[in-house]
């Protein structure tokens, strides 16, 4: 008899396990966010002193800007009056907060940097990544605000552009910025006329 009395508890105990694991494994959405923004700059090499490696380059509708090409600008040689130098930058940021499985805020960064070969025209390009993660410390629904600690152990206080978000994270959540920045110079040849 003890057996039946047991089977609709036990099933009773299942069911409702099952219902709030069912709960825990929806996860919430939490907030994220990307923005990048890129320019391209174009102009003509005006002149050029090879010795002091002082050029001048006119961008389309600008003034003329002068300024001395460091030992790493590799092949300045191969460049000419007339030359097209182009100038391509791009930088982009990303937020995203994450659940916390235990980890603490950090930060780090990377660059990275290739030159074209000796003898090419020059041409250089570069990339800058920093991650930084800070822990989520408290949410204050009715100022609109939270407070994030970062890797140093500073605790700031924010306001949120979207009250929204802030239902939508949770006290201990990591909090990931990735800001990336691109550079690549190029210089190619005059178009004969």
């Amino acid at each position: 008899m003890k057996n039946k009395t047991c089977l609709p508890i036990l099933t009773l105990c299942f069911l409702t396990a099952g219902v709030c694991a069912a709960e825990e494994s929806q996860e919430m959405v939490r907030p994220s966010f990307s923005a990048s923004q890129s320019m391209t700059v174009t102009a003509v090499v005006e002149a050029i002193d090879h010795e002091t490696r002082v050029v001048t380059v006119r961008p389309e509708d600008g003034e003329p800007i002068t300024f001395t090409a460091s030992e790493e600008a590799r092949n300045l040689d191969q460049v000419e009056v007339g030359d097209i130098l182009v100038a391509e930058y791009e930088e982009t940021i990303s937020i995203e907060v994450l659940a916390n499985d235990g980890m603490q805020a950090e930060a780090a960064s990377a660059s990275a940097m290739a030159r074209t070969e000796k003898g090419q025209m020059p041409g250089v390009a570069a990339m800058d990544a920093t991650v930084i993660t800070a822990t989520v410390e408290e949410i204050n629904l009715e100022k609109n605000t939270f407070k994030l600690k970062g890797p140093d152990g500073t605790i700031n206080e924010y306001a949120a552009r979207n009250p929204e978000n802030l239902r939508r994270s949770k006290v201990g959540d990591l909090v990931v910025i990735t800001a990336t920045t691109a550079v690549a110079i190029t210089v190619e040849e005059k178009h004969a006329e």
